[in-house]
């Protein structure tokens, strides 16, 4: 029971308070500690996982992230550094755009580097900010696909800010595993195909932007409640709140093509059969069987 309590409030503000103080730790642990299995359980969350406590992996992905974008600016450059005689004591949570579950502890909550200029790719080795509910890397100018697993590197988040770059290619459905999303914003990209139908599995959606891309194909019924704003900017979008889908031509072209094709094969056969019958009739006017004034009209022909 301690064990779902405690991962339904990963995804919560009370949560948020939890992770903020240390106590909450030690209070659960006295509530699991009346019972022996939910004991053993809470010896193997705290052995196998790192909520409550700093973490190696959350440094080493900031310096993945660090290692994989182009910061022309040299804003992640100058702030973040790594060489600090006391790694425990929380310190990469004084990085730009670091926002940490505890100002005391190397656990990274969230990371805002919008606005900063950064280039490149899509940032590396996110997965190993394990905990991390909140990526915003807005009016930058990254560039290139999205992660087709882009949920298996940020499993958690409830918001993902990408607006404002030049992502292109089309929307990973894996981000439909991200199931605690409550915003998602991918405003004016060079995104092109459909938005995934599997969409309608983001029911706690709030918050959601995909404007001025290059979309196309009808829009999940699920996103139907959102601003027609939040669409605009795609030519090839239709369906509410946007103007209704075409209907589909697929089944009659076809037909079409092929009518032509037989009125064409038809003609040139009339043609070419006038011509050879009139030949005939012309040189072996005795082969026909004809009344005697038709025989006469063709002979002085």
């Amino acid at each position: 029971m301690w064990l779902l309590i405690c991962l339904d409030q990963l995804v919560t503000s009370e949560f948020t308070s939890c992770m903020a103080k240390q106590s909450c730790c030690l209070f659960y642990s006295m509530l699991a500690m009346a019972d022996d299995t939910n004991f053993l359980l809470l010896v193997l969350l705290l052995s196998s996982s790192s909520l409550c406590f700093g973490s190696e992996a959350d440094i080493q992905c900031l310096k993945s992230v660090q290692q994989s974008v182009i910061d022309p600016n040299g804003v992640l450059k100058s702030t973040w550094n790594f060489e600090n005689p006391n790694p425990t004591d929380g310190y990469i949570c004084r990085f730009t755009g670091v926002e940490c579950w505890h100002p005391d502890e190397n656990r990274v909550l969230s990371l805002r580097l919008g606005n900063l200029g950064l280039e490149g790719t899509f940032p590396q080795g996110l997965q190993n900010c394990s905990s991390m509910i909140g990526l915003d890397l807005s009016n930058n100018n990254f560039s290139g696909p999205i992660p087709s697993e882009i949920a298996r590197e940020v499993p958690y988040l409830t918001s993902l800010n990408l607006s404002h770059n030049k992502f292109m290619g089309s929307i990973p459905q894996s981000i439909s595993n991200i199931t605690y999303l409550n915003l998602l914003n991918l405003q004016h990209n060079q995104l092109s195909g459909q938005i995934p139908p599997q969409f309608d599995l983001l029911t706690r959606l709030t918050t959601f932007n995909v404007a001025e891309n290059l979309l196309s194909g009808p829009i999940p019924s699920s996103l139907q409640d959102f601003w027609a704003s939040s669409f605009a900017g795609n030519q090839g979008l239709c369906g509410a709140p946007l103007d209704d889908c075409p209907p589909s031509r697929r089944r009659w072209r076809p037909v079409r093509i092929r009518l032509h094709r037989i009125n064409d094969q038809s003609s040139i056969g009339a043609a070419v059969g006038f011509v050879a019958g009139f030949v005939v009739a012309f040189y072996f006017p005795h082969l026909f069987v004809c009344s005697e004034r038709l025989r006469a009209y063709v002979v002085r022909i």
